[in-house]
């Protein structure tokens, strides 16, 4: 029996296993949503998604924080049909629509109505604590932000107007458990949260609830929103995905989604700005658009109004074309190369070895 061996019998911890055996370093499990864009900004790939951990939707409100959660959880429970959603609501915000909408099955979900910090966190930890690593749950939580903590509760019973400097500990007492059940049970969590603006001159976006919610979030996204105009009229708003914390797509990145008011949410949302970028889609003239024939170069004849490239008779060759899709992952996919090469180390080595010679 090998030291290390016997050094893993001898551990009280029933899950402990030699690092390239661990079931908790293998390929994360990856959820794939229908809106390529997003699986860029979850994910840095087109046909990526996310996995299991903990991911915050952050914004003012009315900036679609809700339904990029259902959406995910969504795309969730179509992969797995055995699949259930906790959604815990304390907002109650989230209008019927959302989930009509997206087609979600109600009857697959356990609606939990919240009304303070320590109720969520009690429930939240036994439904963790009797759950096992296999079992096709998510977690939705709509929202962090608005939720009270039961001594501001209290204090506004009794009539006391004193501020609760305890919120921030709680919220991080509260993820520092929740976190590692997500990671060991393979589980997500997406939560909604908001933000305040730093004060001064270029004012900062600040996630709420302090560094705890911040330090245990896998992914953080504050959206922006930008009004979509046909000419002078209003058709829609710009969601524009800020990437504040990614573990694979490169931070402050920026990936707009558009929402029209018919039609809402387009599967084919954020490609063109991607293409423009890429150079794969050029604009030959105002309110034009045409493909760029990557073999050769040229661009090619047929001309696409704008409304005409929501469609997948014009996304279908680029999306599955090679070069585009190596292009999104250069510009958006953290790099997982070497930190240091052998060849930096050695050469460090001669360095010091050579000082070390001419100090003697």
């Amino acid at each position: 029996m090998s030291i290390l061996e016997k050094i893993r019998k001898a551990s009280t911890i029933k899950d402990a296993a030699i690092l390239s055996q661990s079931k908790f370093f293998t390929k994360k499990d990856m959820i794939q949503t229908a809106i390529p864009a997003m699986n860029v900004a979850l994910s840095g790939e087109l046909d990526g998604g996310f996995v299991p951990g903990l991911t915050l939707w952050c914004g003012p409100s009315k900036h679609f924080k809700s339904m990029f959660s259902l959406i995910m959880a969504k795309s969730y429970m179509d992969k797995y049909p055995e699949a259930v959603m906790i959604f815990y609501d304390c907002e109650f915000g989230t209008p019927a629509a959302y989930f009509t909408s997206l087609q979600i099955d109600t009857s697959r979900i356990l609606h939990v109505p919240v009304m303070n910090m320590e109720e969520f966190k009690f429930d939240v930890i036994k439904q963790l604590e009797g759950l096992d690593r296999g079992d096709r749950v998510i977690f939705v939580v709509d929202s962090l932000g608005n939720m009270s903590s039961k001594k501001e509760m209290d204090d506004a019973i009794e009539g006391k107007s004193v501020a609760d400097m305890s919120r921030a500990k709680q919220m991080k007492s509260i993820f520092r458990m929740i976190t590692p059940y997500l990671n060991r049970l393979d589980i997500p969590m997406v939560a909604v949260n908001h933000i305040y603006m730093e004060q001064g001159l270029y004012p900062k976006a600040i996630v709420s609830g302090g560094t705890g919610v911040y330090l245990s979030a896998d992914n953080i996204y504050i959206l922006g929103r930008q009004q979509e105009k046909d000419g002078t009229d209003i058709i829609g708003y710009n969601f524009i995905i800020n990437v504040e914390k990614s573990r694979y797509v490169r931070e402050k990145s920026k990936i707009p989604v558009c929402v029209k008011f018919e039609g809402g949410l387009s599967k084919w949302s954020g490609l063109l700005d991607m293409a423009l970028e890429s150079k794969h889609v050029v604009k030959p003239s105002n309110g034009w658009y045409a493909k760029v024939d990557q073999s050769t170069g040229e661009v090619e004849d047929k001309k696409w109004r704008i409304k005409d490239t929501e469609s997948k008779e014009f996304w279908g060759p680029i999306l599955t074309d090679a070069s585009f899709r190596n292009w999104v992952k250069e510009r958006y996919q953290v790099s997982h190369g070497e930190i240091i090469s052998d060849h930096e180390i050695l050469s460090e080595m001669d360095t010091y070895a050579t000082i070390e010679s001419e100090e003697t």
